[in-house]
């Protein structure tokens, strides 16, 4: 029997269920923005519960997953390369919007509680390694980069008004001077 393009033994009942969950997967790998894996060991509930909340709060989902289940999922979506990092347990930080969002999330969580291990991660339907999840954590949020790049648009602006109002100030400077010689 052949399911999604896979191979699948007859004897092997495929479970709606899992179907289910690998169109689920699928259409979320496709639509993210970007996608951390991370390896959880040591996670206790209060923790997990905490580190959900937070990626809530950022709008990042935080889903466990199961490695055969992902594989099928990204094959379907394109995805190539995850096989090697599809081992031990593992759950996805996912991104619809802001690329840097999961990576600050789950470095963040990892450096508060220690508990987190990041195993790579996939950017536009792309994989990368995870010194680049790493490096994409320290960027700062979209949000600040459109403030910065509104500033570095505003610094000409400002300095054009102190300027053009330069020659106002310094005349009412003088007149200023003038007014207390004279009193």
């Amino acid at each position: 029997m052949v399911l999604r393009g896979v191979e699948v033994r007859t004897a092997e009942m495929v479970r709606p269920d899992k179907v289910e969950e690998v169109e689920l997967l699928t259409e979320k790998l496709s639509q993210a923005n970007a996608v951390v894996l991370v390896d959880f060991r040591g996670l206790h509930v209060q923790m997990a519960e905490e580190l959900r909340n937070r990626c809530r709060d950022a709008e990042v989902e935080y889903r466990v997953v199961k490695n055969t289940l992902l594989q099928l999922a990204a094959e379907e979506a394109g995805i190539e390369g995850l096989d090697d990092l599809l081992t031990g347990p593992t759950a996805l930080a996912i991104s619809y919007e802001d690329p840097v969002a999961p990576a600050h999330e789950i470095k963040e969580f990892s450096d508060e509680f220690g508990v987190l291990e990041i195993k790579g991660g996939v950017l536009e339907g792309v994989r990368v390694e995870t010194e680049e999840v790493m490096r994409l954590a320290d960027l700062p949020s979209r949000e600040v980069l459109l403030a910065q790049v509104a500033s570095c648009f505003a610094a000409p602006m400002r300095r054009t008004a102190t300027v053009m109002q330069a020659p106002m100030r310094d005349l009412t400077y003088a007149v200023s001077e003038v007014q207390k010689k004279s009193a």
